[in-house]
């Protein structure tokens, strides 16, 4: 995570940010994150059975693959300096394009949208993150998640 200071954080609106490390989706992964959510659907947790979709296999959960926004983002997203704590403030659009097959390899490419300070020494983040599938000429997802950072 890059650190800059609060006067020069509108310089990135528009920026590209930068692309994570590639992360390989494996079946261990989406059988926890079953586990952790109670969502067993087949298509996720059921190898015989989702090779009779279209899809061939087992894929990701949709929210799974959002889930991994903050890993992924880690060194990449700017912040303002004397950051004390910041928090997630949620999601202003999210677009599923095609589902991540088990075994794919995923990369997060960030570009911050927009920097405004909502309160005195609150500051509301917005980046455009596209999860890359290699391999893939469209991504899984397009989105646009908010964190607010305090000062």
């Amino acid at each position: 995570m890059s650190s800059v200071p609060v006067a020069q954080l509108k310089d990135y609106v528009g920026k590209e940010l930068g692309r994570s490390d590639w992360l390989t989706i494996d079946q261990d992964r989406i059988n926890q994150f079953a586990e952790c959510t109670g969502d067993h659907q087949f298509i996720h947790v059921d190898p015989e059975k989702a090779r009779q979709t279209p899809f061939g296999g087992t894929i990701a959960h949709g929210f799974l693959s959002l889930s991994l926004i903050p890993k992924l983002m880690e060194g990449l997203m700017i912040m303002p300096q004397g950051l004390k704590m910041a928090v997630n403030y949620g999601l202003d659009s999210v677009r599923f394009i095609q589902p991540v097959k088990v075994g794919s390899r995923v990369r997060l490419a960030v570009s911050l949208t927009d920097a405004n300070e909502k309160n005195p020494g609150q500051w509301l983040l917005k980046a455009r993150v596209v999860l890359e599938i290699e391999g893939q000429e469209k991504p899984a997802y397009i989105a646009e998640p908010l964190t607010l950072c305090f000062v």
